[in-house]
């Protein structure tokens, strides 16, 4: 479930989506990514870490210079994931409380307006 997570806050940034899409028609190079996302490099690298410990991408240094691919192994896992796992309640073992809930709750009540 850990792996799922990290993955999930990984695509929860605009940027690191948008450098999985730049991915999707194959491998780039850091310093395209750089120039089309008009980043700062400590930037770029930042959000590469991210999405490479959610196992999104795969890296590969030649020489100086590091080349990011597309991990299409996790991401059949999440589409796995959501497709089977998520919407199939016996996966996640839950409780529900013995009383009975009318569905009605309390407004709030901003004190500060009183």
């Amino acid at each position: 479930m850990k792996v799922n997570a990290d993955c999930f806050k990984a695509l929860g940034d605009d940027t690191r989506l948008k450098i999985l899409m730049m991915l999707s028609d194959g491998e780039k190079c850091a310093c395209d990514i750089q120039e089309n996302f008009q980043l700062k490099q400590p930037t770029i690298s930042h959000h590469m870490k991210i999405l490479q410990q959610a196992e999104l991408v795969l890296v590969e240094k030649r020489g100086k210079w590091m080349f990011y691919a597309l991990n299409n192994d996790m991401l059949k896992d999440m589409i796995r994931f959501i497709d089977e796992d998520l919407i199939n309640v016996d996966q996640f073992p839950y409780v529900l409380s013995e009383h009975t809930c009318d569905g009605v709750r309390e407004p709030k009540t901003d004190k500060s307006a009183i």
